[in-house]
């Protein structure tokens, strides 16, 4: 008499999307601070790289109820957060946080492929 013996063959896990971009905890819990003020409380966060300013492009952020055919969306702490297809490839790296100061408060984006900024700091080049 043959004995059979199956392999234990476990499915593969589905791949993990790698987010270009990173919001630190404190841009987390301040986003989230802020959407729970809006009425109605939109579902995520859109950040996006637009053409203009003195370099070339400036960083967006704004309120969404959902995300759009080309966005790619990601989880961050409970936070959706959609990035369209073309601002993926000017923010592969970029990290987000949320600064207080004596000078004042906001978003800050460490982004390691610019190349250059404007002078007042709100636009950049890569």
């Amino acid at each position: 008499m043959a004995t059979t013996v199956t392999p234990n063959v476990t499915p593969e896990a589905a791949p993990v999307k790698v987010a270009p971009i990173s919001l630190t905890p404190n841009a987390v819990a301040k986003v989230k601070e802020i959407m729970a003020q809006q009425n109605p409380v939109p579902s995520g966060l859109r950040v996006g790289v637009v053409g203009g300013g003195c370099s070339g492009f400036s960083y967006s952020m704004a309120f969404e109820n959902g995300a759009g055919m080309m966005d790619k969306t990601f989880d961050m702490d409970g936070l959706k957060v959609y990035v369209d297809a073309t601002s993926v490839m000017y923010l592969n790296g970029c990290r987000v946080d949320y600064v207080e100061t004596l000078e004042g408060a906001g978003f800050k984006f460490e982004n390691p492929n610019v190349k250059s900024t404007c002078g007042c700091g709100s636009s950049f080049s890569v």
